[in-house]
């Protein structure tokens, strides 16, 4: 398996002659729209020998190859989804994850449950079917949308909202075939910081009654005094007590309302990385990579018009379309690109296999437990064709 860069004048018969592969599996692995449409500067994924005929049908032989590989090296592959993924990429998907966690249930200050907009059942089912532990994700997502620092404040004064709260989800695992709890709770106050994590002890406990594991998303933080409402709240020590995994958010560098930049540059999670090993047990931490991308219209204005979320094969059919070269920060060991659409200059980053291959080998050379991706509903085949291979010969 190999990384081919796109050189100007290169075509996808030439490529595909020269490793002695087949276009249209070049095509499919890299979801290319034939005959060509190539980028200068785009990344293949160039597939070993493999019989990916078989692979298309998803015949339950390479599921099973799969999963023999995830019990036997033990290491774990989250994927969040919303109960309104496209179910084609859902099935195609599911056989690379060990864990589905499904997103997302809200909570009131008073302890009860609000539970997704969208049936959470067939996702559940899905997963089950595919031998993919479906997770209950638990968010202190308000009304509002956005995740609400009083909410949690509420909740964690009052030990009988807590307890109602955590009946509440015992029940509904229970009822529904749940097989984990995954704790997103964000924004949280500095003051709040030992109770949240007490609360998510108190939860653990009662998950292991019930033979069930816990997991917690944390922000990247790069030391324990960082300041920010999305820092000081989460105390990485804490909760890598309380909880059985933790869940590195290690992307968002680049956002909707920030200036061009990568998503998840390679250089500043190795950061958080660095400080989060100090904090928690390696076996316990999953690093966080993002399935996504943003376009910015340029000049970028703080506050002015928000960056666009882009997938991946977007990003890269965008740039062949508008024959925009793909460049590659090494420092960041990510791609970018820029291009003009009616009129108004542009820039994106986004994620490639160069970008996911360097994430795979922090995750091997700091020897964590596995890593996870925000978000799965958009399909990034290639992607998982490599990450598969990192879990069967790295990972390991």
């Amino acid at each position: 398996m190999e990384i081919y860069v796109v050189k100007a004048g290169d075509t996808l018969y030439e490529i595909a002659r020269y490793y002695n592969r087949k276009p249209m599996e070049l095509a499919w692995v890299n979801q290319i729209d034939p005959p060509d449409s190539l980028a200068v500067g785009q990344a293949l994924l160039i597939p070993g020998n493999t019989n990916y005929e078989n692979q298309i049908a998803w015949n339950v032989q390479n599921m099973q190859n799969i999963q023999n590989a995830q019990n036997r090296y033990q290491a774990l592959i989250f994927g969040f989804a919303y109960p309104y993924i496209q179910p084609d990429v859902l099935m195609e998907t599911l056989p690379y994850l060990t864990d589905l966690l499904i997103f997302s249930y809200h909570f009131t200050e008073d302890g009860n449950l609000v539970p997704p907009f969208a049936d959470d059942v067939p996702l559940i089912q899905a997963a089950k079917r595919q031998q993919v532990r479906p997770i209950f994700t638990l968010t202190s997502i308000g009304e509002n949308g956005r995740f609400e620092p009083g909410l949690t404040e509420k909740m964690l004064e009052d030990s009988q909202a807590q307890q109602r709260l955590i009946e509440n989800i015992r029940t509904v695992m229970q009822q529904k075939g749940y097989e984990g709890i995954n704790v997103d709770v964000e924004s949280v106050l500095k003051k709040d910081a030992e109770p949240l994590a007490v609360f998510v002890e108190k939860l653990t406990r009662a998950m292991h009654e019930m033979g069930w594991m816990l997991s917690v998303d944390v922000a990247p933080k790069v030391r324990s005094d960082q300041p920010g409402l999305l820092y000081e709240g989460i105390d990485y020590s804490l909760l890598g007590k309380a909880a059985d995994l933790v869940f590195l958010m290690t992307y968002e560098w680049g956002h909707s309302a920030s200036p061009p930049m990568a998503v998840a540059p390679i250089n500043l999670v190795r950061r958080v990385v660095d400080y989060a090993v100090t904090e928690i047990p390696r076996e316990k931490l999953l690093l966080g990579i993002p399935n996504y991308g943003y376009d910015w219209t340029l000049p970028f204005v703080v506050g002015g018009a928000r960056a666009r979320s882009i997938g991946n094969v977007e990003a890269a059919q965008t740039a062949a379309y508008y024959h925009a070269e793909i460049q590659f920060d090494e420092l960041a060991q990510s791609p970018y690109f820029y291009y003009r659409r009616e009129g108004a200059a542009h820039q994106v980053w986004f994620e490639d296999v160069r970008s996911m291959q360097a994430k795979f080998m922090l995750v091997q050379e700091y020897g964590l437990v596995g890593f996870g991706y925000w978000q799965i509903m958009r399909l990034f085949r290639a992607n998982w064709i490599l990450s598969q291979y990192y879990f069967q010969r790295k990972l390991g």
